[in-house]
């Protein structure tokens, strides 16, 4: 990339890093495996859109793509056993934690074998066995049960640690700065992982709030805050491990700040109508900086065979290929006498 366009794209997300070395920690296979993991999130945002737009899915989805970066940095980052909640632009933040394509096209297709059981959808998802303690569509609404799945780690002393994903948009929502303090007052382990992609829906971030590095509000909670280019794997992944380290060593929570840009719509169908010509061409410049091609570029100068390359991709578009034809053709509807069914925990059924 030259100097030109480097300046460009620092102008726009001015934690701007190269992806120069391989991160303390990390081989090369595992940067494979963040590539693929980043190629098979892209994948499935694609055929989401297709999908919807065929009327195969219902409701409004909320795609992941070029966000991929921070939900692979920070899930590899993570321990098994780890907890993490998600937004309803949540689909990334799955499948980087390990959750079955297969199963989350069902749960999108509204059929028996989805996570939900096809009853909860995009915004949705939740697969608690595994850490994933669910997705919300309230903006700012899965922070406060981050916090608490990190009380329950320290409480048990089981070394967990808890990570939060949510959007820029939620950080002028009660419950992040709620959070924040008991999360700091008590030395939880926790992550705050705000992924700040300078939209909130169709509202300009920087139009609604003075202060614009969101990084700069964890001193006043007296924690440690830190911002990161969020079209970077490894920055997101070093920033993370740092954080979570941190956590599991009793040290309390951390505040990530993870700036890039929303380079699509809000969800599948929205046109962007408020958007000026001038952002549209801000977005172009970031086509040159987004994680797939990042990622391929790093791997393609640290010797990897395009022909590899192509293959971790192409591998990625069969996972996703095979998942949808499991969904749609495999997978059953519910039946009518389960419409009453998973509304209260104890199963109590009101008519």
């Amino acid at each position: 990339m030259d100097k030109k366009t480097c300046e460009e794209i620092k102008a726009i997300i001015p934690c701007y890093t190269p992806m120069e070395a391989l991160p303390e920690g990390l081989s090369l296979d595992d940067c494979k495996q963040m590539f693929f993991d980043i190629c098979q999130i892209r994948e499935f945002e694609l055929k989401v859109k297709d999908l919807w737009r065929a009327n195969k899915i219902r409701g409004l989805c909320h795609a992941y793509y070029y966000g991929e970066a921070i939900a692979v940095g920070a899930c590899h980052a993570l321990a098994e056993g780890d907890y993490i909640t998600s937004t309803h632009r949540g689909h990334g933040h799955a499948l980087a934690r390990g959750a079955s394509p297969a199963r989350m096209f069902a749960e999108l297709f509204g059929k028996v074998e989805g996570y939900n059981n096809g009853k909860g959808g995009s915004m949705h998802i939740a697969d608690v066995e595994s850490g994933i303690l669910g997705a919300t569509g309230i903006v700012g609404s899965g922070i406060a049960p981050a916090a608490g799945a990190a009380l329950s780690a320290k409480l048990l002393k089981n070394g967990r640690v808890s990570l939060s994903f949510f959007g820029d948009g939620a950080v002028n929502q009660g419950p992040f700065s709620e959070t924040m303090n008991m999360a700091a007052a008590w030395d939880l382990p926790m992550v705050f992982l705000c992924e700040y992609n300078q939209w909130a829906i169709g509202t300009d971030y920087w139009r609604v709030t003075k202060e614009h590095d969101v990084y700069k509000r964890a001193k006043g909670f007296g924690m440690p805050g830190v911002q990161v280019d969020g079209f970077n794997v490894f920055a997101v992944y070093q920033a993370v491990r740092e954080a979570v380290e941190r956590a599991r060593a009793g040290q309390g929570p951390t505040l990530v700040e993870a700036r890039y840009m929303r380079m699509q719509g809000h969800h599948v169908g929205d046109d962007q109508s408020y958007r000026s010509p001038e952002d549209i061409q801000r977005i172009q410049v970031l086509y040159q900086a987004e994680p797939l091609v990042r990622t391929r570029t790093f791997l393609e100068e640290a010797g990897t065979p395009a022909a590899e390359l192509d293959g971790i991709q192409e591998r990625a578009r069969s996972v996703i290929q095979a998942a949808v034809e499991y969904a749609d053709t495999q997978c059953r509807e519910p039946s009518l006498d389960t419409l009453y069914q998973d509304i209260y925990a104890d199963g109590e059924i009101i008519m």
